[in-house]
């Protein structure tokens, strides 16, 4: 309750304004008068004009004061009401480096006891977000308010520990978590943020853009607690690009510092490449060591890697990163990568004694290798009509850089000439399959038999090309397959479809058309051709015998008569994964058939290279024949939940299959399924947590039209049976990712901030005294009661200008 006078209700400001002002006026004229009238005063006079000057001043001030009070009439004012205090935004950094030892704790306990410590202001009334990437993250549950001076409610926090369950950010905690908010306030306690998913970035600047913009109440003032790791405002332009983000709205802007100190460490701080990465060609690594909290660092190991799916990494290049006064080293590293296609490379330092966050000295980054030429061995048997058709479309295509051999003199042909007289070349299969087969992104085996020509020694290396990562298409003919040596071999292991059929005939001369599977007209290999041709393939001239699929292989097309010892319809066309590589199965030897012929007019021809071009894309894993692609949405980070984010083409609806394996070992770790529609929209998978290393996500799609499978089976083409085209996207998680790169506190950023915004900047301990803006009282009730009665001021009044007319007359003023 406040009491105060104030002037009579039944008056205007205006009104008050001028008797205020001819009151002073009145009060300066009889100053000025006496002031003249001294100077006539007799020299020799006593004391008397003296006093006489002194009672008339007072008596006319009295006049004067009691003229303006019977105007003014004043009365008394009685108010009752409540202190609303200013809206303060409070902004807890989010991100991951939170979780670094900061000030009696980690940096989010330190930023708890702060939110504790700006609990206990009665005088405001306190909205607590969570900032980090995009707009900030409301800190209350839904529908929650706190009241002003309730202090350190249940304010969900920016993150919590790898190792506790994640709850969505703005979630409430559990009750059994989150307790009473007023009984902890009022005990002092600190209140424990609400655990939510941790940011991989801080960003500040979009935070304070973001409630800047907000058509809601405008803050008085903003508390900002973090640990300076800001990705935005950055260290060049701290103050300009925080006065900015406020957009015109000029309100101090807090700091509260959560750590001081830094972690003794050394950790790889960043990993950055010089141009683009392409196979076979030399690529820089630039590799940042830092070292900080006094850590004794000179000369620091540092190794690159690459995973493999199967068996331990292969080391790429080492170096040593020689640290300065400063604590920052950079080593140049110089890498090349014989497969395209995505790598995940691992950079790890030997960390000095004394390291306490050895969770940095490990990075993993990944690598979209694309390739400048793709490079294809052609190697034939014979030179047939198929062989000429293939090698003619593989040199006209400019990215494709190939090396074709063909056998045209066989070992048992009789010449009847010296070997030195002879213009052939002997056929260098040691040379091409011992030195150079690394170099070459797929083999293509046309019609060739392993034995004569002494391939089959290099067999079981070219099994491990595949499993390397290299392409390999195996084409059809009387020398291939069964008939070309190549059953129960290390080779047959990779190929899509079984060898070892035990029964002859190995080659099927009959004249047939191939049935294309419901696969087939599923998978997006197929898709260009069948948009030239339909349906329907051209008459082949005949085929190798081979037996059922293999597990994970894709039959597109089938025999329509021949079937193998399980009954199954004989595969023709054939695709298969085989760890990182690829292989294709064509039985048939008469795809020429799709270039000249009676059939292939209607297509101008042109069916032969779209049926190549997606068989060689897709062994390179060319997007556009891809059934869908799968990557974790803003990446992974280990101990916390990882969303893949799906995105099937259009057309390949249905069930979709994801099997994530570890890289290294191959191990199976999750296996997630989800319904996919025909229009290509997005679907997001959560995928749980994983420990640092890298993962090969692959994706099968199952499509979900049971007409087609029934007829499927009921034409004999029980090949729908097997499973569908693949994707593959291999990525990796790390621990604490960037935020955890550089754990040093940045103090001397949130000072500026502080300072450009007329803020103070605080440790823990001193949010609660922070200069926030005073409170504002709202009344809610009013009394007013005049303190005289109107005529009791005009009789004073009256008095008053009385008693001052006979204190001049006796003066001897007129």
């Amino acid at each position: 309750m406040t009491r105060s006078l104030a002037p009579s209700g039944d008056l205007s400001s205006p009104v008050v304004a001028v008797a205020c002002v001819v009151a002073a006026l009145s009060l300066g004229l009889l100053v000025l008068e006496l002031f003249r009238a001294r100077g006539r005063a007799a020299a020799g006079s006593s004391g008397a004009p003296a006093r006489a000057a002194l009672g008339t001043i007072l008596t006319g001030a009295l006049a004067v004061l009691g003229l303006l009070a019977a105007i003014l009439r004043p009365v008394a004012v009685t108010s009752r009401g409540s202190l609303v205090g200013p809206k303060v935004v409070v902004l807890v950094d989010g991100s991951r480096s939170m979780d670094l030892p900061g000030l009696a704790g980690t940096r989010r306990e330190a930023a708890d006891r702060a939110l504790a410590e700006l609990g206990k202001r009665a005088d405001v009334r306190l909205s607590r977000y969570v900032f980090g990437e995009g707009a900030p993250v409301p800190a209350e549950p839904a529908g929650a308010t706190a009241a002003a001076g309730e202090g350190a409610g249940a304010t969900p926090a920016p993150g919590g520990s790898a190792a506790a369950p994640a709850a969505p950010a703005g979630s409430a905690a559990a009750p059994a978590e989150r307790g009473d908010a007023r009984a902890q306030a009022s005990a002092g306690a600190a209140a424990p943020v609400v655990s939510a998913r941790p940011h991989r970035r801080s960003d500040l600047s979009a935070a304070l853009e973001a409630l800047a913009r907000a058509a809601d109440e405008r803050p008085s003032a903003f508390v900002v607690v973090s640990d300076g790791r800001l990705d935005r405002p950055g260290p060049e332009d701290t103050a300009a690009a925080t006065r900015a983000a406020l957009e015109g709205l000029d309100v101090p802007v807090h700091t509260v510092a959560v750590a001081t100190e830094a972690v003794r460490d050394a950790g790889v701080r960043a990993v950055r490449t010089s141009g683009a990465a392409v196979a076979h060609q030399p690529l820089s690594l630039r590799i940042d060591i830092g070292c900080s909290g006094g850590l004794a660092c000179d000369a620091v190991p540092v190794v690159a890697r690459e995973l493999r799916e199967q068996g331990a990494p292969t080391t790429l290049a080492t170096g040593t990163a020689h640290v300065d006064a400063g604590g920052v080293g950079t080593v140049e590293l110089g890498v090349t990568l014989d497969r395209a296609g995505t790598r995940i490379l691992e950079v790890a330092i030997q960390s000095p004694q004394g390291d306490e966050l050895p969770e940095n000295d490990v990075r993993y980054i990944t690598l979209d290798v694309a390739r400048d030429r793709i490079r294809v061995l052609h190697v034939a048997g014979r030179p047939t009509y198929d062989v000429r058709a293939l090698r003619m479309w593989l040199k006209a295509d400019a990215s494709v850089d190939v090396v074709a051999f063909f056998i045209l003199r066989t070992p048992g042909d009789e010449v009847n000439a010296a070997s030195d007289e002879l213009a052939l070349i002997p056929f260098p299969v040691d040379e091409l399959f011992s030195v150079h087969l690394s170099s070459f992104d797929a083999v293509v085996l046309q019609d060739f038999d392993a034995a004569p020509y002494g391939l089959t020694k290099h067999l079981p290396a070219l099994a491990q090309y595949v499993d390397k990562g290299g392409g390999l298409i195996m084409v059809g003919g009387p020398n291939a397959f069964v008939q070309g040596n190549y059953a129960r071999t290390r080779l047959a292991r990779v190929l899509p479809v079984d060898l070892d059929i035990g029964r002859a005939p190995t080659v099927d001369l009959g004249a047939f058309v191939p049935r294309i599977t419901a696969a087939g007209r599923a998978a997006p290999v197929l898709a260009p051709l069948l948009a030239l041709i339909g349906d329907e393939m051209p008459e082949m001239p005949g085929t190798n015998v081979v037996g059922d699929p293999l597990p994970g292989a894709t039959v597109l097309m089938t025999h329509p008569t021949r079937t193998t010892a399980s009954g199954a319809p004989m595969p023709v066309l054939s695709l298969g994964e085989h760890e990182s590589g690829r292989t294709i199965a064509l039985t048939l030897d008469g795809s020429h058939r799709l270039l000249f012929s009676a059939f292939a007019s209607s297509s101008a021809g042109r069916a032969h290279g779209a049926f190549w071009d997606a068989l060689l894309g897709w062994l390179m894993r060319d997007p556009r024949f891809e059934p869908a692609a799968i990557e974790p949405r803003g990446g992974c980070l280990a101990g916390e939940e990882t969303t893949l984010v799906l995105r099937p083409l259009a057309g390949q609806g249905g069930e979709a299959r994801v099997t994530i394996a570890r890289l290294g070992s191959g191990a199976v770790v999750r296996t997630l399924k989800a319904r996919v529609g025909d229009g290509g929209e997005p679907v997001e998978l959560a995928a749980g947590r994983f420990e640092p290393g890298g993962y090969a996500a692959t994706v099968e799609i199952v499509p979900a039209d049971a007409a087609s499978a029934v007829a499927a089976v009921a034409a004999g083409d029980r090949g729908g049976d097997q499973k569908r085209a693949t994707t593959r996207r291999d990525f990796a998680c790390e621990r604490g990712g960037d935020e955890w790169a550089d754990p040093r506190p940045d103090v001397a950023r949130l000072e500026e901030i502080a300072r450009a915004t007329g803020g103070a900047s605080v440790l823990p301990p001193g949010a609660g005294s922070l200069p926030l803006p005073a409170a504002t009282q709202v009344a809610a009730e009013r009394h007013v009661a005049p303190l005289l009665p109107p005529w009791a001021w005009t009789l004073a009044a009256a008095v008053a200008l009385g008693a001052h007319w006979i204190v001049r007359r006796r003066g001897g003023l007129a």
